[in-house]
């Protein structure tokens, strides 16, 4: 296993600071997808790269989006020799001391998406919690299964592989909607969840760029297409067991 960290970020300069800091001591190479952010923040990242020739920054001229930032991350990491990619936060979420436990897992599961299972403490917004929940059953619907315990944890270990030719024939939502999409066609294709409880903390500080109407209705349409394509999905498996 080849493992890069990759992550995206739109205006998160000083809380990626702090992100970078703690990821030095695992000398893994890094990729950080800039989304179109400001000068200050280009400011920052050109020091960042400066200060640790294990990352290297690629910048998106407008912001695009977070599911283009990443889809760019893994293209660019496959392209320097990863077979799987560590993907986290910008804005100082994830507890980056669990990265070796995810390194653990995806060597010991080279072929399964390894998502990080949010464990919050008071700073979460109830907002989010509860629409966590919604999209938590919806993806066990569509899975039919409970495999996966959280679909929208942004700390996961993807084999590249089976997702870049995932990506190379399907188009996936180009925001907030990338991550849970990404996760059940990934499921449907047969790759193996495995799950890992990771702590979650809201910064008081923290810039979030989820935008509670405009992304809640790319996920309402995300869910509505998954729901077709599950209806398709079944039938598809229902008539070929019929035939046999």
């Amino acid at each position: 296993m080849t493992p890069w960290l990759v992550i995206p970020c739109f205006d998160h300069g000083p809380a990626l600071r702090g992100v970078i800091a703690s990821l030095a001591r695992f000398g893994l190479p890094a990729i950080v997808v800039d989304d179109g952010s400001g000068p200050a923040t280009r400011d920052i990242l050109s020091e960042l790269a400066a200060e640790h020739p294990w990352l290297e920054v690629h910048h998106h001229e407008v912001n695009r989006g977070k599911g283009v930032a990443v889809t760019t991350a893994y293209r660019l990491a496959a392209e320097r020799g990863a077979s799987h990619v560590l993907q986290l936060d910008a804005d100082g979420q994830h507890d980056t001391g669990d990265v070796p436990r995810f390194l653990e897992a995806m060597a010991k599961h080279p072929d399964a998406l390894v998502l990080g299972v949010p464990v919050f403490d008071a700073s979460v917004p109830r907002s989010r919690l509860y629409g966590r929940q919604i999209s938590r059953a919806l993806v066990w619907l569509f899975t039919v299964s409970l495999d996966v315990r959280d679909p929208l944890c942004g700390f996961r270990g993807i084999p590249l592989a089976p997702t870049l030719r995932l990506l190379d024939r399907t188009t996936l939502g180009a925001h907030m909607d990338f991550d849970p999409e990404l996760v059940v066609r990934l499921y449907w294709e047969g790759l193996e969840i495995v799950s890992l409880p990771t702590a979650v903390h809201y910064p008081e500080d923290g810039l979030s760029h989820f935008d509670v109407v405009w992304d809640d209705l790319r996920l309402a349409w995300l869910y509505l297409r998954l729901a077709t394509g599950a209806a398709l999905r079944a039938r598809w498996l229902l008539g070929g067991r019929a035939r046999r």
